[in-house]
């Protein structure tokens, strides 16, 4: 074996334990997103409201989680903190509109959250892996 295939086993060995960690963090947000979302659905009957907090209380779950044990970065926090942000700004409003939209044709508000979540567990692994800690990660000292 070629040094070059080591490295690259070796790297893709990483990348696929990464990819299970932020699996791991983002269904333990995801539970809190659902928790909270139902729990607020009882008392608030529009779906924004109740979607917008738990979406809020599961990015800063998963932020936490994943800077730290997935891609176990020094990134200067706040920049990293407003790389998601931006990412959300995209996110959110379109994700709400479109949840929205749904809910007023009749679509079930869960079924609504849980395609909602599995868009933004994809694309939020892929702008943290490749905007958020690009050139940063593993820098974390233990």
């Amino acid at each position: 074996m070629k040094l070059s295939e080591g490295i690259e086993m070796k790297e893709n060995k990483k990348q696929m334990w990464q990819a299970v960690k932020f699996t791991f963090f983002s269904v333990s947000a995801g539970a809190i997103q659902l928790g909270s979302f139902a729990l607020l659905e009882i008392f608030i009957k529009d779906y924004w409201v109740p979607y917008l907090i738990s979406l809020v209380l599961s990015i800063l779950w998963n932020f936490t989680l994943n800077r730290r044990y997935t891609f176990k970065s020094a990134a200067n926090v706040p920049i990293a903190m407003a790389k998601v942000f931006g990412f959300y700004l995209v996110f959110t409003p379109l994700s709400t509109y479109l949840g929205n939209m749904a809910e007023g044709y009749g679509v079930n508000d869960f079924v609504i959250l849980i395609v909602t979540m599995l868009a933004n567990f994809v694309l939020e692994f892929i702008f943290c892996k490749f905007v958020v800690y690009r050139g940063k990660e593993d820098t974390l000292k233990k």
